[in-house]
């Protein structure tokens, strides 16, 4: 009862980009040139581990900080290691900096039981500034089409629980197509798909560094291919295409090959403006189930 009101209280709560739980639980605090300490929130675990997407923008934040241009363009993330909520170090190195452009590297650390530390994300991604771009528009991509958000399916609706911890589910609103929740009724489509709206959960909007947690938030598409457990991202790359306007974001996630133990996952999220504001593609691998 007192998690439902918590939720409910965040629902009812208009936060603001810079004065919301995601600005805090992704602040970095600058040590010295090039060494940002960092706390890693249990509020955005997902089973057994800290989410991928929540640890993207972490270290996005820390790059847009070190960098001289703000704004994730192209961010490229290897996972080596399985996060734990706790104290973590963030270390980044400037690689070039150009008039419009600007790239960089930073890895997150955590402490072993004996103090050592170790390496559980690596990144290199370039920055620049998202105003400045172009608004000239040559596509053959449409925004996916699935039921208004009022028709669609959150947590509250019975869906199935995820397995082992799902903190993170209270700081999401998600609305999931009708379509692709055949897994929360034990009928999974077999088709790898996942679409649904996506807001967080206290009407914070989004902007490129919260697209970095969107394009990693909804359950996997292995559910719906009959999988449950955790998926583990390898490997995950963002591109953010421009500044996204307020307002629910429209996510559609596929995959077409799950080989070897291994599944892609393609994710295109698009703006209440009908806008193709970020995609992705991430290695991970498939659950046991």
């Amino acid at each position: 009862m007192a998690q439902a009101a918590a939720a409910q209280a965040r629902q009812n709560a208009q936060a603001t980009i810079g004065d919301s739980e995601f600005d805090r639980d992704t602040a970095v605090t600058l040590r010295e040139e090039g060494v940002f300490d960092a706390e890693l929130s249990a509020g955005w675990t997902i089973i057994h581990a800290v989410n991928g997407g929540y640890l993207l923008a972490m270290l996005g934040r820390a790059l847009g900080e070190a960098l001289p241009h703000a704004d994730p363009f192209s961010v490229s993330a290897h996972y080596l290691t399985a996060s734990v909520p706790g104290p973590a170090v963030i270390r980044t190195q400037v690689v070039r900096t150009g008039r419009t452009l600007s790239t960089g590297e930073a890895s997150l650390f955590q402490y072993a039981e004996d103090g050592t530390e170790v390496e559980r994300i690596r990144v290199l991604a370039t920055y620049g500034d998202l105003d400045q771009l172009s608004d000239e528009v040559r596509t053959s991509a449409e925004p996916p089409a699935f039921p208004p958000l009022e028709r669609c399916l959150g947590t509250s609706d019975g869906t199935a629980p995820i397995p082992g911890s799902s903190a993170i589910t209270e700081r999401l609103d998600i609305r999931l197509d009708p379509a692709t929740v055949g897994w929360a009724v034990g009928a999974p489509s077999g088709k790898g798909e996942m679409r649904g709206w996506f807001s967080l959960a206290d009407g914070r909007d989004a902007d490129p560094l919260s697209l970095l947690l969107t394009v990693d938030a909804l359950p996997p598409t292995s559910f719906e291919l009959g999988l449950k457990g955790w998926t583990p991202t390898i490997e995950l790359t963002a591109h953010i295409r421009c500044r996204p306007a307020p307002g629910p974001l429209r996510v559609s996630i596929t995959t077409r090959n799950l080989a070897g133990g291994f599944l892609e996952e393609d994710a295109d999220v698009w703006d209440s403006a009908g806008r193709l504001v970020a995609q992705s593609r991430q290695l991970a691998r498939a659950p046991r189930g």
